[in-house]
């Protein structure tokens, strides 16, 4: 069957889908690789893969290649899922023998739900797709592919789950597929150097943080590598192809979780002399960044979640606060740059917790920063949790345009209170004295790094605005409710 592998319109400047891990419009424009989906375009001859946000493919432009193909792959998320079952149904008027797979971190934890949302879905591919896909395509009925979940008279079945895949070098480059269908200038993430291209080196998180998507849904915890010689076959492969890149990154779940296979893999990427960043925990040793640092690594990717002890349990992090500070300082010792991931609303928040997490990550200072919206996605943990404790206020989880909103309230914080401290948060982290003249000197010395901060503060200030006003709005809404006392007083 021709096939299309298709990450979809949707809002403007929304990374939500393909191996987003985090389904948002940013506040700052940021692109990652359709990675899951390039995999099996390299096991099914004559696909194509279109990654419609970063190329600016509009709708109009999906239906008309809809009427080009036999199959569609569409990488869907929580948040795009209504828009995507409308570009669906369009597709299918456009074409009604085209067939279609939803595939994702959403539907696999709804496969039953997704399939009754509308008729469009022929089937749902369940957790890694690689190879159900590609069966499906090659002719093979959905009665005897593993992993899927469709309609028969009336009634949904599951098929019995796919084996997780161990023979990870068994599966094409996807950076055969960059070279072939994909525009790498597209693809910009703020604390990477870009161009840059992403891939992955592994798959499966032993990790049981509550919160994370991915090993909860769609690589799950079984931890499962490449060889380092291949590994460093693709690199080599990127170097030749991208000769204008800048950098790699690994996609990992967390890529240094292990030390042995980490010092194996650096021993062969060192001679090949070129740039890399990571996923990383703070629970690697000096010993392990110096390996990393002295075969080419810049940046570590570190979630830090939150200051407060008890939260790091409540969401079983597995990591320690003195564990996070002392990895940070063996981080700046080797002069390796931290990108540090903070999250509030997870579960015991508080604004002491709030408070006590700010004042960690100014006490951290890593170059750059990121604070997330705690939202509760559908097979993890943490979607349990609120959804049993009535916490959860609704399914929704970004504005029209696609920026997050929080869908969640506790007893003493409520969700305009968690969207509030994410600006405090900002604010007190990056207008420090410290942090501004970090920034300005870095803008001083290079022009494109200028032109770099000031588009992105103009899209950071603008988002600021908007989420200020939607606060005060809805809190003034909220005065005037109380004020009104209860209907028919």
């Amino acid at each position: 069957m021709k096939t299309l592998l298709l990450n979809p319109p949707s809002f403007e400047g929304f990374d939500g889908g393909a191996s987003s891990r985090w389904p948002a419009t940013r506040e700052i424009t940021s692109f990652w690789y359709p990675v899951w989906l390039c995999y099996p375009a390299g096991l099914i001859p004559g696909s194509k893969v279109v990654d419609a946000p970063p190329h600016g493919v509009t709708v109009e432009q999906t239906l008309q290649m809809a009427r080009e193909y036999d199959f569609v792959v569409l990488f869907t998320s929580t948040a795009g899922f209504a828009s995507d079952i409308r570009l669906t149904e369009m597709m299918k008027d456009t074409n009604p023998r085209l067939k279609v797979a939803f595939v994702g971190p959403h539907v696999t934890a709804r496969p039953e739900q997704s399939l009754l949302a509308s008729s469009a879905i022929d089937f749902v591919a369940r957790k890694e797709f690689d190879y159900s896909v590609r069966d499906f395509a090659a002719g093979k009925p959905l009665e005897e592919i593993a992993g899927v979940s469709y309609r028969r008279n009336g009634r949904v079945i599951h098929n019995p789950e796919a084996t997780p895949i161990q023979d990870l070098d068994a599966l094409p480059f996807v950076t055969d597929i960059y070279k072939r269908d994909l525009d790498i200038t597209k693809y910009n993430v703020p604390f990477l150097l870009n161009p840059f291209i992403a891939f992955y080196t592994e798959r499966g998180c032993p990790a049981l943080c509550t919160f994370c998507l991915w090993p909860q849904t769609l690589s799950g915890h079984p931890w499962r590598t490449r060889s380092s010689d291949n590994v460093a076959e693709e690199v080599r492969r990127a170097l030749d192809y991208f000769p204008h890149m800048k950098e790699i990154f690994f996609d990992d779940d967390t890529f240094n979780i292990r030390k042995s296979r980490v010092v194996e893999l650096c021993a062969k990427l060192k001679p090949l002399n070129f740039t890399w960043s990571c996923t990383s925990r703070v629970t690697v040793d000096y010993e392990t960044l110096k390996a990393m640092k002295d075969a080419g690594c810049r940046l570590l990717i570190v979630g830090y979640e939150s200051g407060d002890p008890q939260i790091l349990k409540n969401i079983k992090k597995g990591a320690t606060i003195e564990q996070a500070i002392a990895f940070t300082k063996n981080c700046k010792k080797l002069g390796l740059v931290i990108h540090g991931d903070f999250i509030v609303g997870l579960p015991g928040e508080t604004p002491e917790t709030i408070r006590r997490t700010i004042d960690f990550a100014k006490k951290l200072d890593t170059e750059t920063i990121q604070v997330s919206v705690a939202h509760p996605l559908p097979g993890t943990e943490f979607y349990d949790y609120v959804e049993k404790n009535g916490y959860l206020t609704s399914e929704s989880m970004t504005d029209a345009e696609g920026h997050q909103l929080p869908n969640i309230s506790y007893p003493g914080l409520s969700n305009l209170d968690i969207l509030e401290s994410v600006e405090q948060f900002y604010g007190e982290y990056y207008f420090r004295p410290r942090v501004v003249w970090r920034v300005i000197r870095k803008a001083v010395f290079d022009s494109e790094e200028r032109k770099r901060l000031y588009h992105e503060a103009r899209e950071y200030l603008d988002l600021r605005s908007k989420r200020k006003k939607f606060v005060a709005e809805r809190r003034a809404a909220l005065q005037r409710t109380l004020a009104a006392g209860p209907a028919g007083d």
